[in-house]
């Protein structure tokens, strides 16, 4: 064995030597497990530390590749075709919300690229994860970003929970026949909205704090046992804020294993990139596994699952490591031709691997926030995890379906589009309407007998009920009788007492 500085090895032979280690650690993998391997990798780290090595040994980053493979994904028990249906009626609804306040001339905005982006995340979760209260469950508490309200309205709207006049006047709540709130408060509605849910970051440590007082009552016996999720859902951009990154060490500390937060990646915030030049997923896997979070990614839908399984030599996964969120967001918008020729780069072997695949399909392969298979697979994942909390870093493509202006730099901003785009989005979500009802933006619902309106409710009857919804009857307690604070009401000496003292004396006497 050499000892000291290396003059350094031929490549070839460090190959050899790589896939020599390689080869072992299958064998260990085989005899003793995946604990197996950790072991021995912590041991190689701590003799590198000994001998003072500059070595790091550890990553906190895993490959920009799903963190579920194939093999592990677990069977979507739901009907693709039929949700892929109602989530486009969604949208369509969803956007319609927004486009009539614009025809009414009232200037009073809303938000449409947001929704489109998150309607796959929102539509998984609804049909299979969000459980509302029973008698044998605690209930879930979701937290939806902000600006997908309008199509949390729209599913309540087909569901009969709120009226088409509410919808029209979305942002508008002081109309006479009623309207509906920006963003989600139960002080505006206050049989709908579980909590305050707000942009620049607030809901995440809302959501942290929600799930650690569900677990400080169950663990001093004041709340059953019987399960329930807090669901936690912001943008990338967002995950920038203080309030965010400052706060998730808590979750850990606390081993809030019923908190999940799904970070909507689709690499835009209000006024451009989120990270042009790197990798946001990347960053945020490294902060969330630096304070001990579970880090499940999403970033590929199965539309790629052939192709990784065909690359043999790595090649396309290097190209996937090479590429940063700038490119991501270029590949989003050009046809599948340019995209093909980005891919590939002048790789020989990339080319013959991507041949495979026609313009048509290079341009329509999704990404992971797009795919429900996989985001069911992530979901199941967060939702069996225990000991700690579960961040998803979802990507998808800002305004996906809303045509040509899908995954542009401006598609935040985008609050109305003219008679020609309405009319190609609509077609494109497959809405059965005449172009005169789409070029005024009208509603569109399935008859109440429909499949589509039939699933809907079956779904959630089977999940305990809509949500969101906010109940707010709550077991009434009898005051204690003054007569136990009576060493509070008299004060012989008159002596003054300290405001904090005197509300410890009184919990003390409550807990007695």
């Amino acid at each position: 064995m050499q000892t000291g500085e290396p003059a350094g090895a031929a490549p070839a032979d460090i190959e050899l030597d790589k896939l020599e280690w390689r080869e072992a650690l299958e064998d260990i993998l085989a005899c003793y497990g995946t604990q197996g391997v950790q072991e021995i990798l912590a041991s190689l780290g701590n003799w590198c530390a000994e001998q003072q090595l500059p070595v790091r040994v550890g990553n906190v980053n895993t490959p920009y590749l799903n963190s579920i493979p194939i093999s592990q994904q677990a069977d979507y028990p739901g009907d693709l075709e039929l949700e892929q249906r109602l989530e486009n009626i969604l949208r369509w609804n969803a956007m319609a919300m927004v486009l009539q306040g614009q025809d009414a001339g009232t200037g009073v905005g809303g938000h449409i690229a947001t929704y489109a982006s998150a309607a796959t995340l929102m539509e998984v979760g609804f049909n299979h994860f969000f459980r509302n209260q029973s008698e044998s469950y605690g209930g879930d508490l979701v937290m939806l970003q902000p600006h997908t309200s309008p199509g949390i309205y729209a599913r309540s709207w087909l569901e009969g929970r709120l009226s088409t006049a509410q919808l029209k006047n979305f942002r508008r709540e002081l109309q006479p026949e009623g309207g509906l709130t920006s963003y989600p408060h139960p002080r505006s509605m206050p049989d709908y909205w579980q909590v305050p849910n707000a942009s620049m970051g607030l809901s995440t440590p809302t959501a942290i704090y929600q799930a650690r007082f569900a677990k400080y009552l169950e663990n001093r016996g004041l709340k059953p046992r019987r399960g329930g999720k807090v669901w936690c859902f912001i943008g990338d951009g967002e995950a920038d804020e203080p309030e965010v990154l400052g706060t998730i060490n808590i979750a850990s500390r606390e081993k809030l294993d019923n908190l999940v937060l799904v970070i909507n990646c689709n690499l835009q915030r209000l006024d451009g990139p989120v990270r042009g030049n790197s990798k946001i997923i990347q960053e945020l896997e490294a902060s969330f596994t630096g304070v001990g979070w579970d880090v499940i990614k999403v970033i590929w839908g199965g539309g790629w699952d052939r192709l990784l399984a065909a690359d043999s030599q790595g090649m396309l996964r290097q190209r996937m490591e090479e590429c940063v969120d700038g490119d991501y967001q270029r590949y989003s918008v050009l046809p599948g031709d340019l995209q093909r020729e980005h891919w590939v780069d002048g790789n020989p072997e990339l080319e013959q691997m991507m041949n495979a695949l026609s313009d048509e399909e290079v341009k329509q392969i999704k990404r992971g926030g797009q795919d429900p298979e996989k985001i069911y697979a992530a979901y199941s994942r967060a939702a069996a995890n225990t000991e700690k909390p579960t961040v998803i870093l979802i990507k998808t493509v800002k305004g996906d379906g809303l045509v040509d202006a899908a995954g542009s730099n401006t598609v935040h901003q985008k609050k109305n589009f003219d008679t020609v785009q309405r009319i190609a989005i609509a077609r494109n979500f497959g809405i059965p309407l005449s172009d005169a009802e789409i070029e005024r933006a009208a509603f569109y619902r399935p008859d109440p007998g429909s499949e589509e309106i039939r699933y809907l409710h079956a779904r959630r009857e089977a999940l305990g009920g809509a949500i969101p919804e906010r109940n707010s009857n709550c077991i009434s307690l009898a005051p204690p009788p003054l007569e136990r604070f009576a060493s509070l009401l008299r004060n012989p000496s008159n002596r003054p007492q300290s405001t904090t003292m005197a509300l410890v004396r009184i919990l003390s006497i409550l807990m007695r």
